[in-house]
């Protein structure tokens, strides 16, 4: 069992230190969970960058522009300046995504959305508008940012890179639990899985932000560990990078 370092964090809040917290990864490792933990635990602002790539899919699934893998891409560059995406908190304290005023959190979750993610993210001018936002977002510092290029090119200066990774398998099951849970129970297990690989082949594979380890990125291989003990590790991490900055 891992020390429990909520104390070390309390000593800490003397010196009011911000600082940028930046998790990348692969799909269905974790990183959402753990961004939000440290932002909650270090009163930090969250920004799911993932889920911003997700809410332009779904905008391009609504507008027609994807049809048999096939993305209009023309049409979406065009319209960029009229997606408006932004979080709120609901009632339950949790994240919300929106866009253009809507709530598409639960929408955005889909395994139609997750087929297209990839190919929207790899659309340079995309990538460049989202990144821009997610910048001026962190400018103030005191946030946690978690998608595929926080540490590499969205804040390379970050003072926390963590890299999270665990093993396909297990990767798998947990993104099918997840999504059984909210009720697609016509996925299965195995196209929960060769969708995660596709995604992550695609990631890396574009030219534009791959998906990398920052080599300064702490690894953090959630595999065969719980939740809270990935979360206990996160913590002391951050808590050793606050205490750098004072």
């Amino acid at each position: 069992m891992l020390q429990d370092v909520s104390p070390m964090y309390h000593s800490y809040e003397i010196y009011n230190m911000s600082i940028v917290i930046a998790i990348d990864g692969y799909s269905s490792t974790g990183k959402s969970t753990i961004a939000k933990r440290l932002a909650e635990a270090l009163d930090y602002i969250y920004i799911d960058t993932g889920a911003m790539y997700r809410m332009v899919a779904l905008y391009s699934m609504q507008a027609g522009w994807v049809s048999d893998g096939r993305i209009d891409k023309d049409a979406l560059v065009a319209a960029l300046d009229q997606i408006e995406l932004s979080f709120v908190r609901d009632a339950s304290g949790e994240n919300v995504a929106m866009l253009n005023g809507l709530n598409v959190e639960l929408a955005i979750r889909s395994m139609a959305v997750s087929q297209v993610v990839s190919a929207i993210s790899s659309i340079s001018a995309v990538r460049q508008k989202l990144v821009a936002q997610q910048q001026s977002m962190g400018q103030s510092k005191a946030v946690v940012l978690d998608g595929r290029d926080i540490g590499t090119v969205v804040f390379p200066e970050a003072e926390l890179k963590i890299f999270m990774t665990a093993d396909s398998d297990v990767r798998a099951s947990r993104r099918h639990a997840e999504l059984q849970a909210k009720g697609q129970s016509q996925v299965t297990l195995s196209a929960v899985r060769d969708n995660l690989l596709q995604r992550d082949e695609a990631d890396q594979a574009r030219s534009d932000s791959p998906l990398l380890q920052a080599k300064d990125a702490q690894l953090l291989d959630n595999s065969t560990i719980t939740p809270d003990e990935v979360f206990q590790v996160a913590l002391s991490w951050a808590m050793l990078a606050i205490a750098g900055k004072a």
